[in-house]
């Protein structure tokens, strides 16, 4: 480990990340940007300069090196925000934020559609007359007489654009952020009818590829695969997901197998492994490993360009195109300095990789299977082949579960007790699968394919998918609803390297240093614990077409809503899973008053008449009351107006107006999301 600290990439790669997230974080114009740039190259030149002609140490010159890289990560993030170019549609002349804007678009990807519209990825070509680019979420209205859009079909729209929603919850998924990173910023609703077809398609190249892989699908669907089969194998081969059911993305998901089904570093690399095999003929002839390399490399990013370049195969084909080089000139290959350079060349390519869960629990794997596995194999030494394979098998499932365990507990709030069962069963046969559907496909697009070969490829599917049901099915074994914070996540993994450190060499330094981060761990539990018990606060929920109300003081969470029975609590469930609360009492009825602390809440609608009311009184409005408002608040004079999802738009619209020219506060849950009053 020494060793990579001192390996020049692990640094530059530290400082470009410290850059990156700099960058993301706080906003910074290009032409500053620009000016900060021309200065340091003129410091860092001087200071080069400096340090050859009076000879003086080197560190000042290597900490201006990484310096400079700290401002290239933030330099990446500014001019990799699309939003930030001149050709960007935002900053045409003929774009409107609160008007109809005249567009041509090409359809880019296809989305995984909901009930109500089929969703793609849509990239700008022109807004009025006027070349432009950007990404938009296109959805259109599902019209049962309709097919989907073909990919790298292009249209024109005269259509709002529609700001990605904020986060109107507290704890919920911020699904704006998510497509920021996505480089997708405003979001298009229409119908078919409203879509003129333009008498040309896209020759993009990842429209190309996606249109051929829309092909491979319909071969397989006409050689007898259909439904969860041929979902799967799109998924295994293609990178294609959309067509996955929900009921078994959660099987495979409580099973502890749901990375099988994201093309990635696994897949890759038994790829890789197939690819060598196959090209190892060629190590015979002069110069055979140089042409089988280059065939290897080659046929790699093939497979990333038919699997649609997304982050995860790119991710894996950078770091194994490295690797595969290694192998096949036989020189030995660092993996640590493997991973490092490809996060380094990814990071500079697209610096927004860094804020996607895929890109952190990818590396956070291969460097824990890496570093902890062969740590794991010393603990016991099996005498028969068979136990070695699958004790072999069973440590790097342990190992890759406990590198990215604190990660997935943070994002995803489950852990599946039984993933070993699933990875022991599956992942050995998921080699012989990927090669099997390669071949399957290959023959399927000849029109060549066996009807057994086929055949049997598909029931290898379908009974996997059995197994992966029936462990999936054991919901006992799958904790569920679990709770951590950023800063227990982050304390995890430095217990975790702490112990396996010593584990390495037992120094009493290397156990203090173990010991102190179970403190940390500790204190921080204690706090989060302590800040629970004496936090009270009134949250006001949006939820369209009803009021959600939880009053919370300490552990004692009541909630208050005008449904009889809430059958939907995704709000609910999502504050109480980010507070680390689980039980909550439901309140018989919606109240007209109600008292947290010193602060009364008097609730409006047309239930009930307005009355006992003063200037410390919060004002729910719900159902779309019909008062006048502008009297209310002469005579009463109320502390703050908030209106909830329950009531119209316009309506809401209207009332704000009148608390704009009364000089009344006013909240819309519509526009600002909850209202948190804490007490």
């Amino acid at each position: 480990m020494r060793r990579l600290l001192k390996f020049i990439p692990v640094s530059l790669t530290f400082f470009l990340i410290l850059g990156i997230l700099v960058g993301n974080y706080y906003q910074f114009s290009p032409k500053v940007i620009a000016i900060v740039a021309i200065a340091i190259v003129i410091i860092f030149s001087v200071v080069f300069y400096v340090s050859e002609q009076e000879k003086i140490t080197s560190n000042i010159f290597i900490f201006g090196f990484f310096i400079c890289f700290f401002f290239i990560g933030i330099s990446a993030v500014v001019f990799k925000n699309q939003i930030n170019q001149r050709s960007h549609y935002t900053n045409n002349n003929n774009f409107s934020k609160n008007e109809n804007v005249s567009s041509s678009f090409w359809i880019a990807k296809k989305l995984k559609s909901n009930a109500n519209y089929y969703k793609y990825e849509a990239e700008i070509s022109a807004i009025g007359t006027e070349k432009a680019k950007g990404r938009i979420l296109l959805l259109v209205k599902i019209n049962l007489h309709k097919n989907e859009l073909e990919i790298g079909s292009n249209y024109n729209l005269n259509a709002k654009f529609n700001k990605i929603p904020e986060l109107k919850n507290p704890f919920g998924f911020n699904y704006k952020k998510y497509l920021k990173n996505q480089q997708i910023h405003h979001q298009v609703y229409t119908e078919f009818s409203n879509l003129i077809p333009l008498n040309y398609k896209s020759e993009k190249t990842l429209s190309s590829v996606g249109k051929f892989r829309e092909t491979i699908i319909k071969k397989l669907a006409k050689n007898g695969f259909k439904n969860n089969e041929l979902a799967v194998i799109s998924a295994l081969l293609l990178g294609e997901k959309t067509t996955i059911s929900d009921e078994l993305l959660q099987d495979y998901s409580k099973s502890g197998a749901i990375h099988i089904l994201a093309v990635s570093g696994l897949h890759v690399g038994l790829l890789l492994l197939i690819l060598n095999f196959l090209f190892r003929p060629l190590h015979s002839f002069k110069n055979g490993k140089t042409y089988a390399v280059i065939a290897v490399v080659i046929l790699l990013w093939m497979y990333a360009l038919i699997a649609g370049l997304s982050a995860s195969v790119v991710r894996a084909v950078t770091m194994f195109t490295a690797l595969a080089i290694g192998m096949q000139l036989n020189r030995p290959t660092n993996v640590y300095n493997t991973l490092v350079v490809s996060m380094f060349i990814l990071l500079l390519i697209n610096p927004f990789y860094l804020f996607e869960i895929g890109f952190q629990m990818s590396y956070i794997a291969v460097f824990s299977i890496v570093w902890i596995q062969p740590k794991l194999m010393e603990l016991w030494y099996p005498r028969f082949w068979l136990t070695k394979k699958v004790w072999q098998l069973l440590t790097v499932s342990v190992a890759a579960q406990m590198g990215v365990l604190p990660l997935s507990l943070l994002y995803f709030h489950q852990f599946p007790g039984l993933f070993f069962v699933s990875n022991l069963v599956v992942i050995p046969f998921l080699g012989f699968v990927l090669g099997l559907g390669l071949l399957v496909i290959v023959l399927a697009m000849l029109n060549f394919l066996p009807f057994w070969l086929g055949e049997l490829l598909r029931i290898i599917l379908q009974k996997m998918n059995f197994f992966i049901e029936w462990v999936a099915s054991h919901e006992q074994f799958v904790i569920t609803n679990i709770s951590i914070s950023f800063a227990i996540t982050i304390t995890s993994y430095l217990i975790i390297i702490s112990f396996f450190k010593w584990v390495e060499v037992k120094k009493y330094v290397r156990f203090l240093i173990f010991c102190i981060s179970v403190l940390i761990f500790q204190s921080i539990l204690f706090y989060e614990k302590y800040n629970l018990e004496v936090s009270n606060e009134l949250i006001i929920f949006h939820k369209n077409k009803a009021s959600l109300i939880i009053g919370r003081n300490g552990n004692n969470i009541q909630l208050m809503s005008s449904d009889i029975i809430i059958e939907k609590r995704y709000e609910i469930d999502s504050y109480l899973l980010g507070i680390g609360v689980k039980d909550i009492e439901k309140l018989p009825s919606m109240s007209n008053s109600f008292v947290f602390g010193e602060t009364k809440v008097v609730v409006i609608n047309d239930a009930n008449e307005v009355g006992n009311i003063n200037s410390s009184t919060i004002l729910l409005l719900q159902k779309s009351p019909k008062i006048n408002l502008e009297r209310l608040l002469k005579t009463y004079k109320p502390k703050i107006i908030i209106a909830d999802g329950s009531n119209y738009k316009s309506y809401s619209e209207s009332w704000e107006q009148t608390c704009l020219k009364n000089k009344t506060p006013f909240h819309s849950t519509m526009q600002k999301g909850a209202f948190i009053f804490q007490y």
